[in-house]
């Protein structure tokens, strides 16, 4: 009656997983959704680093944390694999790659203004996100949500997440919490009916795909809780985050423009929950409003490029503190690129370095909690819950793609057609994340030129 097993794949060395984490950078287009669906197929289906059972628990807690949840689930995953090393070389080749790039595009962009090119790419690239979105959605709820005959109140909170955002308007930390409150009590009048949808509950049949880290494999000793290596890496974070303040401090002051931007971004890290557009408009009110860096335009032109390279959505941050740098001149005006890429790089800093201490610090006792129902039915409603979320940002990319000039303008059927035909290569066509947006750029570069959008 036992399954048959596939033989495990061999063990990963660290400079594999380097090479692995490095092209991750280079390829995560598509927002959080896209990302993680990158590293599902990856690592759970092709590679075999990591069991799905493994995985989600690891996304679940993610999940529930201020943060980007695609680059702290890809430190999570290096750090279990290759301990301290692991996770900080993968958090960080995460993000590095879109951060050289989004500071030369922000040269570009503030040096030449808006160039034709340019704009025909980000017109191809906008309908193939839109789609990648949804078809990242489509594979993470298939995968997390279960059937819906089986597993029906997961779907049930989907939807009612997608609801209370999309109709309601309420903030994402509310419909977090009330997802943990329903994952605390649903399993008290209907046992299984949300630890399932974490485990296997989108399985196929078949052999088992053994994974190297699988379902019954043991914690690792560098993943085990202790104490006294809670206490090295809250020391060493705080350390992290003062000795830079403290050096921002004393050579600027702190009205100066660097420290503001530092402290404002320290303050932003720990309210990003639900990713980058749930503390957009934060962001928006404080940047454009009180500290004056940027105007409300350059704002909607740094989210376009945002969401155009690979990458976590929220490097965004990094285009508001290059436009602040450059338009303050914090290092003269005799330096304006070197002063603006510095302050790109300080808002940078101090927005990811919170998220690399919630996963070394908080990793091991996750993972103590493997199989204790009590605590994983909480984090899988969360999870469900983020489902709806992420429908909501799908619903949200095609609309702004349907309509660019808002639900009131002309809607741009050349668009959605490009939308279509990225669909379909993804779906149909099985086709790669970059060779859809290298294509779909290209189409969108080629109209631009013949005066056709």
């Amino acid at each position: 009656m036992g399954v048959a097993k596939v033989p495990e794949p061999p063990t990963v060395t660290f400079m594999a997983a380097f090479r692995f984490w490095l092209q991750l950078g280079f390829i995560s287009f598509g927002g959080p959704a896209g990302q993680i669906a990158i590293m599902h197929r990856e690592l759970v289906e092709k590679r075999r680093w990591i069991s799905e059972k493994r995985f989600l628990h690891a996304l679940n807690f993610c999940m529930v944390l201020p943060g980007p949840e695609a680059q702290q689930l890809a430190t999570y995953l290096g750090w279990l694999m290759h301990r301290t090393r692991g996770g900080v070389v993968a958090g960080v080749l995460f993000v590095l790659p879109s951060l050289l790039l989004l500071i030369v595009l922000s040269w570009v962009y503030m040096a030449f203004g808006q160039q034709p090119i340019v704009a025909g790419i980000f017109y191809g690239i906008k309908p193939a996100v839109a789609a990648i979105v949804l078809h990242a959605l489509h594979r993470i709820a298939s995968k997390s949500l279960g059937h819906p005959r089986v597993s029906p109140v997961p779907w049930a909170l989907a939807a009612m997440s997608f609801v209370a955002i999309w109709w309601f308007k309420l903030p994402f930390p509310l419909v977090v919490l009330t997802a943990m409150l329903i994952g605390v009590v649903v399993p008290r009048l209907a046992p299984g009916a949300l630890g399932k949808a974490s485990g296997h509950a989108a399985k196929g049949q078949g052999a088992h795909q053994a994974a190297l880290i699988d379902d019954d494999t043991p914690t690792p000793p560098h993943a085990m809780f202790r104490l006294s290596r809670l206490a090295r890496v809250l020391l060493a974070g705080a350390a992290l985050w003062l000795l830079p303040m403290a050096l921002l401090f004393l050579n600027h002051g702190w009205q100066g423009t660097l420290t503001q931007i530092g402290w404002f971004f320290t303050k932003a890290a720990l309210l990003t929950f639900g990713g980058a557009y749930a503390v957009l408009p934060y962001v928006n009110q404080a940047a454009v409003e009180h500290y004056q860096w940027l105007t409300t335009a350059q704002m909607m032109d740094g989210l376009a490029l945002g969401e155009t390279t690979p990458g976590p959505l929220i490097i965004i941050v990094a285009f508001v503190g290059f436009v602040a740098g450059w338009g303050k001149e914090v290092l003269g005006p005799g330096m304006p690129f070197i002063g603006a890429a510095l302050a790109a790089c300080v808002a940078t800093w101090f927005t990811f370095l919170p998220s690399f201490i919630f996963i070394l610090a908080g990793g091991p006792y996750v993972e103590s909690t493997r199989g204790n129902l009590k605590l994983t039915a909480p984090l899988a409603a969360v999870t469900a819950a983020v489902v709806g979320v992420i429908a909501n940002l799908a619903l949200f990319f095609m609309a702004a793609v349907a309509y660019p000039s808002g639900s009131t303008g002309p809607l741009d059927g050349v668009a959605l057609a490009i939308a279509l035909c990225a669909a379909l290569a993804l779906w149909r066509l099985k086709w790669g994340v970059i060779r859809v947006i290298a294509v779909s750029a290209g189409v969108g570069l080629a109209l631009r030129m013949a005066g056709m959008v």
